[in-house]
């Protein structure tokens, strides 16, 4: 679970650096570039460790960088707000395959209940579309503090709440289940 955290963590870093710098000295220029230099040292620290890089962190690093580019083209912030978003819409399209979420949760779950793993695969997909939705929407209004605040407590609280509550309805159902196979 750990684990989830700091990948995910790692996936944010370097959106974390452009708003904290951003929001300290209102400066696009340096936030860009120290957010585009936090992605590839990323790459690069996990490249020296030997760690086996995905598409997705190359694709995140090239998204990055070519929204950076265009922040800095434009001397606009709104286009280093929309990485979450188009993660958001990513993550939400593989979550569209049938059954992602079985390697996800314990064997019992998905013997126990497997219709209801794939029905939580597809809410999944959802909830990612819609927080891309509203990052976008909230990105297009400019407002640093209130997309700092999106990101962090909608869209970041919306999978917390959904994780406990996924956890606690498979929960139920599967000793529901377990109970009547025993009966």
């Amino acid at each position: 679970m750990g684990s989830v955290f700091l990948r995910l963590a790692g996936d944010f870093l370097s959106a974390l650096v452009f708003l904290v710098i951003y929001l300290a000295t209102d400066n696009v220029v340096l936030a860009t570039v120290l957010a585009v230099a936090v992605a590839g040292g990323q790459v690069i620290y996990a490249s020296l460790k030997g760690q086996r890089l995905s598409f997705m962190t190359y694709a995140s690093l090239a998204l990055v960088i070519v929204l950076g580019a265009v922040t800095l083209i434009t001397n606009d912030p709104r286009f280093m707000f929309a990485k979450p978003a188009i993660a958001h819409f990513a993550v939400g399209l593989i979550m569209l395959k049938r059954g992602w979420m079985a390697r996800y949760v314990p064997p019992i779950v998905s013997e126990t209940i497997p219709e209801y793993v794939t029905a939580a695969g597809y809410a999944w997909a959802a909830l990612m579309f819609v927080l891309g939705i509203g990052t976008i929407a909230v990105a297009m209004t400019g407002d640093i503090k209130l997309w700092a605040i999106y990101i962090s407590v909608v869209a970041g609280g919306s999978k917390i709440a959904a994780f406990a509550l996924q956890f606690v309805i498979f929960r139920l159902i599967v000793t529901s289940r377990i109970r009547a196979a025993r009966a």
